[in-house]
């Protein structure tokens, strides 16, 4: 038996988010599909995460087991020859038994693009805020998440949660050009985490909320407090890293 490791990316504009599911179309559900027709067998797939309906990927990560010995490159070229044209496999590597794609992973990043002005082109992939937006305000609440806190402010209500301690290494606003990007890297993500930070923090960038406000509502631990979240069209899961 082998396990292949698959770094893949996709457009989420039309799924109903990465997991399977009995009703909607999921990234998971068209990858097992092609994999079951182009290694003739069952195929299950495990992800290094889920993502919502609508949020992309470009370095999304998942294993699956097989007894077909096809080589990497060819698993590659069939997957890309077999899935719709917002799926895209990047690399297919075979790994040892032990690795796993959601428990071997150090961290994860994710990156939201927010657009300062309308655009025809990549409007799927963006958030579009007419508002001016004080970036500065935002970075300094950006430093407040820095490090292990509790994001239970930030969460959708996700029974599945053991904890709701993340450790946050970086979270980082820039302005590119006509764009404003906000990148953050953790150990782990609550359901929801990200698009309520950003949801928030653009609040302060309005001069709705300050960066008090801010603090207040991470320690408050009260979902309801928080900001509405940001549209699943601006985020965009970047990469996961292993050892």
């Amino acid at each position: 038996m082998r396990r292949l490791k698959v770094v893949l990316e996709y457009d989420g504009t039309g799924f109903s988010g990465w997991q399977s599911q009995t009703n909607g179309r999921t990234v998971q559900d068209e990858l097992e599909k092609a994999l079951q027709e182009l290694l003739q067998g069952h195929v299950s797939v495990t992800g290094s995460g889920r993502t919502d309906a609508g949020v992309h990927a470009r370095g999304q990560v998942c294993h699956f087991d097989t007894e077909n010995f096809m080589t990497e490159n060819a698993v590659a070229r069939g997957l890309n020859g077999l899935l719709p044209r917002d799926i895209v496999i990047r690399s297919v590597e075979e790994m040892s038994s032990e690795f796993h794609a959601r428990y071997s992973a150090l961290d994860r990043t994710y990156r939201y693009y927010i657009s300062q002005v309308p655009t025809a082109l990549g409007r799927k992939q963006r958030w579009f805020v007419g508002h001016p937006l004080d970036i500065d305000a935002m970075q300094k609440c950006a430093d407040v998440i820095t490090g292990e806190h509790d994001f239970q402010a930030f969460c959708k209500v996700d029974s599945s949660a053991r904890h709701y301690r993340c450790s946050v290494t970086t979270a980082l606003w820039e302005r590119c050009e006509n764009d404003v990007v906000f990148e953050i890297t953790a150990n782990r993500f609550l359901y929801g985490m990200v698009r309520a930070l950003v949801g928030t923090m653009v609040e302060v960038g309005r001069g709705k909320l300050s960066k008090e406000d801010f603090v207040g509502i991470l320690h408050s631990k009260e979902r309801k407090r928080a900001a509405s979240a940001a549209p699943p069209s601006g985020l965009v899961l970047e990469a996961v890293r292993y050892a």
